[in-house]
């Protein structure tokens, strides 16, 4: 076949629609096609490109590492297409579906409170919002946009930062009746110091020792999976821990919690940054205003 006679961006829209409905059959309702006829394309594009971007079998459908790097650019070329439409005679208002992945504490003190003023600002744009603090493959979870904490360690992945954050030890009142509020870095020895159940990249508590800092082991008889579950701990009495300061701004301001060891607190700072592909090149115009709106809003406390 001819190059000029192959309709790519139909191929594309077929193969992104295979995809997100998770087979042929879900596919072919959706394009008002066969499924032999969605089978046949997809085997067609494969062809043409020269590697296998589904592995098929009775019970599963599985995308090939190709075929999750296809799909990610197929997704965004696709979504230039339409922006570019929509520019003619819309004026370029950012529509369609966005996958942000992030924290547990971001998604309830950050972007919970502003999201309506998103959603107003953009009535055609779609979020579906997925919390968790591991890091996760952008491209194998089909994600937009993944918002993260601390340190970025070198990758292909295009950064942009958020803002930061000040970083406190808090306690309940409850916990601190019963075992007393530390006042040394020795005393923490007989506090149960709450942590992640997972390797960070400062994996410990950052503290002023003298003219120095030192990281004191987050030790303790409970660790957590996210922030969020660290703070619901320590606001019920299990333990000290650390936590950034806007995810605990109204516990403190209420009593609820209280900080523990201000003064030997070395003053860092947690940044945060929206991580996605794209290596520079352009966005779709959902995507950019999302992320233009995090930044405007980020986390400054």
């Amino acid at each position: 076949m001819a190059r000029s006679e192959i309709n790519r961006s139909g191929e594309m829209e077929v193969f992104v629609c295979v995809v997100e409905r998770g087979g042929f059959s879900a596919a072919a309702r959706v394009c008002r096609m066969t499924p032999s006829a969605v089978s046949k394309l997809v085997t067609r594009l494969e062809a043409r490109l020269g590697a296998r971007l589904v592995n098929r079998s009775t019970r599963a459908f599985q995308l090939t590492p190709e075929g999750c790097a296809f799909y990610e650019r197929a997704t965004r070329i696709l979504a230039d297409i339409a922006d570019a439409e929509r520019g003619v005679g819309a004026g370029e208002q950012p529509v369609g579906r966005i996958r942000l992945n992030t924290s547990a504490s971001y998604a309830t003190h950050i972007l919970s409170p502003i999201l309506p003023e998103f959603l107003d600002l953009y009535p055609g744009v779609t979020l579906d919002l997925v919390q968790t603090d591991m890091v996760v493959d952008l491209l194998a979870e089909r994600t937009d946009v993944a918002v993260r904490a601390g340190p970025l360690k070198s990758s292909s992945l295009v950064a942009r930062k958020l803002g930061d954050t000040a970083l406190v030890i808090a306690a309940a009142p409850s916990y601190l009746a019963r075992l007393g509020e530390p006042k040394t870095l020795e005393d923490l020895e007989q506090h149960n110091r709450l942590g992640f159940g997972y390797v960070r990249t400062v994996d410990g508590w950052p503290m002023r020792k003298g003219a120095e800092t030192v990281i004191i082991p987050a030790v303790g008889r409970v660790q957590a999976s996210d922030g969020e579950a660290l703070r619901r701990l320590a606001l019920n009495g299990v333990g000290l821990a650390r936590l950034a300061a806007f995810t605990v701004h109204e516990d403190l301001a209420a009593g609820r919690l209280v900080r523990v060891l201000e003064h030997l607190n070395p003053g860092d700072r947690e940044a945060f940054h929206a991580i996605y592909i794209g290596q520079g090149g352009p966005l779709p115009s959902r995507v950019r205003a999302l992320l233009d709106f995090l930044a405007e809003k980020g986390p400054v406390a």
